[in-house]
Parts: structure tokens; sequence; C-alpha cells
């Protein structure tokens, strides 16, 4: 072996180092974010997010109190779930599309309401959020809490007239075992949008909102980001990949301008814990913009995935309020004002 010199040492020093600060730089990069998360006393709610709040509430219960555990495993609750989307969305002026396709022998259904963009319809804006659960949990966070932002948000933009379309879909079969294959329900879809060539310009997954507690450690993350975030886990946040940057920055400048509340933000490398943890996957495989907005699912909520994810655990007034500024978020992505 070649002895190491201190000449080697300096040689090998400067690399290093430059490589060093590339790597911070680049870190420092994907995790800046625009303006400042909200750090001041709760504020109560306005009569329009109490009136917000109730009907959060009502539709988790629904999902997860009355239908319950849905799934492949249990089809006919899948079903029923569905159903019962497709019902919320018409009662609310839809006209739904029930996009199905056929999973180890049973057809289970992508359910999309969409609103025709008014100067470029060609741009679309998808609203996702999946509505199957992993089995044996009634799912109340994960992920009835997205499917009840989901409704709530198309409730809100009944009527609009936005400049670009906007989806709102209700994804099948996000959970294992179809998770991150080719038979999840926001691959199959995807999958159709880049086969027709549509142009997806934002896609925004709602998954696992309803969770927020203000004690100091009750926020994990992987390492080593417990380095640059709070350790309470009382924020919503908003991660995408790198290539999704810019629409990360954009929604939660939208956010944080709009509503006053805590938020984070990072556009990270996907092979990274946690970053592809829901159907935002599908549309980076598919080369589209995707995020997730998420309250961080296990990395803050004890009872994810288990039989104890019921409604009674969720945050109402919060989710109500982190809903709220979804809304701002989507309509200054849709160009709905």
């Amino acid at each position: 072996m070649r002895p190491i010199t201190s000449a080697t040492c300096r040689r090998l020093g400067v690399p290093a180092l430059v490589l060093a600060s590339l790597g911070f730089c680049g870190w420092r990069f994907m995790l800046r974010m625009p303006l400042e998360s909200y750090r001041g006393p709760w504020v109560p709610l306005s009569p329009e997010e109490t009136t917000l709040r109730d009907a959060l509430r009502r539709d988790v219960r629904v999902i997860a109190g009355e239908i319950g555990n849905r799934n492949w495993f249990v089809h006919p609750r899948l079903v029923e779930a569905a159903a019962w989307i497709e019902a919320s969305l018409a009662q609310a002026g839809y006209k739904v599309r029930r996009l199905g396709y056929e999973v180890r022998g049973k057809t289970c259904h992508n359910l999309e309401a969409e609103i025709p963009g008014r100067t470029c319809p060609e741009e679309i804006v998808v609203i996702g959020a999946h509505y199957d659960s992993v089995p044996g949990c009634p799912a109340a966070n994960d992920n009835g809490s997205g499917v009840a932002a989901l409704l709530a948000l198309a409730r809100a933009f009944a009527g609009a007239e936005p400049e670009r379309t906007i989806r709102f879909v209700a994804f099948v079969n996000e959970e294992p075992p179809f998770y991150r294959s080719s038979e999840m329900g926001s691959f199959v879809y995807a999958r159709e949008c880049r086969r027709r060539g549509d142009r997806v310009v934002a896609m925004l997954s709602l998954e696992t909102i309803g969770y927020y507690r203000d004690e100091r450690g009750s926020q994990m993350y992987p390492p080593p980001f417990s380095l640059f975030y709070p350790s309470e886990g009382n924020f919503i946040a908003f991660v995408g990949n790198v290539r999704s940057l810019a629409l990360v920055q954009r929604c939660l400048a939208t956010f944080r301008r709009e509503v006053k509340f805590p938020s984070e933000g990072a556009a990270l490398p996907g092979f990274i814990t946690g970053v592809g943890w829901s159907d935002h996957w599908s549309f980076w495989k598919h080369g589209y913009p995707a995020l997730m907005a998420t309250d961080t699912a296990p990395l803050r909520y004890r009872h994810y995935h288990t039989p104890q994810d019921t409604p009674e655990k969720l945050d109402y007034d919060r989710m109500a309020r982190v809903v709220a500024g979804l809304e701002r978020v989507a309509r200054d992505l849709a160009g709905a004002r």
C-alpha cells in the first residue's frame, strides 16, 4: 500500500472540502423554502372554518366509522366506499367518472370529478387522495382525513371557473399489497394520463392530514432531518422530489401567506424515507410534478396502520385550518380566485 503523506492529505483534502461544500449547498437548496412558518398562538376558527370542521368530522366518521376497513380483501366495503364518494361528489354538482380496472380478478375504481379550465384547459391540476385502507384498519387518518379533505375541496370549487382544468380524484389500492406497484390506482391513472398526453402541471396528494401535537419530541424524522426541522408535531408538511421543487415552493408560499398555521416543506431525492409515501409517487414515475401534503403519518401518529386509527383520534379544528389553506393553494394553482 502506498504510504499517505502530508502532501497526499492536502491533495485529497481540497476536493473533499469542495465535495462537502457542494453537498451542503445541495441540501440547503432542497430544504430552503419561501417565507416563514407561522409560530404564533392558535387563532380561533372563523364561522366558515367551523362549518368546514363539522363537514370533515362527518365525512371521516362515515368512511372510517360506518364503512371502516375497506380494501381489496373486503371488496364489498371498498365498493361501498367508492359509491359513497361518488354520491358525495354528485351531490356537490359533479358528473363523476368511474375509472375501473381489473386487479387480481376484482374490479376496482378510481373516481374523477373535473372542472374544465376556462382559458388554459390543456393545463391540468390534479388533487387526489386514496380511499382504501390497510387491511384490518378503519383508517380514519390514513386516509379518511385525505378523502374528507378531497370532498371538502371539491365542494368549495363547485361552480368555480378556474383558468386551468382541475380534477378531484379518489384513488383506489394505494395500500399494500399494491403499494408502489403497477396495480396501484394512482399508477394506473397517471399512466393513462401520460398515454393520452395529458399535461398535468401539478398534482397534490392529500395523505394523512388529521393529527397534530404541540409537545416537544412528538415529531420524528429520518436522519439527519431533526437538525433542520422542529421537534413538535404541529405542522403540515409539503413534500416533493427534487424535480418538483418549484411546485413545493409555490404551494408552501401560498399556504404561508394565506393561513396562520405551522408548515414545513422539502424537495428531496425520492429514495429518502417518507418522501414518496403516497400517490404522488405514481405521478413522479410518469414524469409529472407532484407533492404530498401530510402530517407525516408514522413519524408522528402512533396509531398509523393499526385498528386504533379511529375518528376520535383526529384534531378536526386544526385539520379544518389546514384544509382551508389547501383550498387557497388549489385556487392559486388552478387560477381560481
